[in-house]
């Protein structure tokens, strides 16, 4: 399984940096509702139908509780069929550990289009709204497990998810999950100045985190983002950023700029194109200055997303 380390935000799009913010951020504004809810409140369904309508309830949501597995499917796909029964039953087995949303790809193309897919049967995840690639194809169901193992030991080391309360008696089989520890004030506080648009409260706040705590994942990947906001913030005419980019393809200052625009737009691979081609085409502190540019965004998007890899080996390429 290769995660794709984003800062998930967007309901629909998931490549873009600015909407994964917002996720993020109503992923943990449905944690903190769920944590002040009553305990006796029931248990939510193991596995669900999800439609463009629902899905940011049913799985943007809700991943910030558990991990939240997608079926892509359709009536006439025969893997689906081999495939699905066994994703229902793991889930049920699982018990609350993950959330199976299954979806139709028929009757929701718009989501299948911004998923990216391509063949079903496809798999894939949310964890507290970042997007996880997993598995294409009917595979066998000891793989499915590998997956799903893989899955939830990286949702309960990154994010402290350690599953839902079954909705019903019957399906969810063992005990209710035990409810996440508490989150660190300063990682609460940094999310509060990101929903407040404080951009600079944000950075101060995970860099708080940081200090204790400098492997931090979620923290390292919310300062990176939070930074890159801050900068587009600051930017008072991006038509003017881009035709002075136009105008200074060598000077990195100016090609930094319109690659955090870029970033910030959703056109990842552009941004780091852009900043590769610079670092091809200067020498010095500003050859260095880009390249380091280009390694604060590859921390924004993941260091495991496929566009990075790709990105690393051109940088590699023009570097040596």
């Amino acid at each position: 399984m290769q995660p794709r380390n984003m800062s998930m935000s967007g309901v629909v799009d998931l490549a873009a940096v600015k909407a994964a913010s917002e996720a993020a951020l109503q992923a943990e504004q449905a944690r903190r509702a769920r944590a002040a809810a009553p305990s006796s409140a029931q248990g939510v369904p193991l596995i669900v139908d999800v439609d463009e309508s629902t899905f940011e309830a049913e799985v943007i949501q809700r991943s910030a509780e558990a991990p939240v597995v997608v079926d892509f499917w359709a009536e006439w796909c025969g893997p689906c069929k081999q495939l699905s029964p066994v994703l229902e039953k793991l889930a049920n087995e699982y018990a609350g550990r993950f959330v199976l949303a299954k979806i139709d790809v028929d009757a929701n193309q718009m989501l299948a289009q911004q998923f990216g897919i391509q063949g079903i049967p496809a798999v894939m995840a949310v964890v507290a709204g970042q997007l996880v690639p997993l598995f294409q194809g009917a595979v066998p169901e000891a793989q499915v497990r590998q997956y799903l193992d893989q899955l939830i030991q990286l949702a309960q080391d990154r994010f402290g998810l350690t599953g839902v309360t079954p909705g019903e008696p019957g399906e969810g089989g063992a005990a209710p999950a035990e409810q996440a520890p508490p989150r660190d004030p300063a990682l609460e506080a940094a999310y509060d100045a990101m929903e407040a648009g404080d951009w600079g409260g944000a950075v101060q706040a995970f860099r708080n985190v940081l200090s204790d705590q400098p492997a931090h994942a979620e923290a390292k990947a919310g300062l990176a983002q939070a930074e890159l906001l801050r900068r587009v913030a600051d930017l008072e005419d991006a038509g003017a950023v881009r035709a002075a980019a136009a105008e200074r393809p060598n000077d990195p200052d100016a090609q930094i700029a319109v690659a955090d625009l870029d970033l910030v737009g959703g056109h990842v691979e552009d941004a780091f194109d852009r900043l590769v081609q610079t670092v091809a085409r200067t020498a010095g502190e500003d050859r260095d200055k880009a390249r380091l540019h280009l390694l604060e965004l590859f921390e924004v998007v993941g260091p495991d997303d496929p566009r990075v890899t790709k990105a690393r080996t051109a940088l590699a390429r023009v570097l040596f």
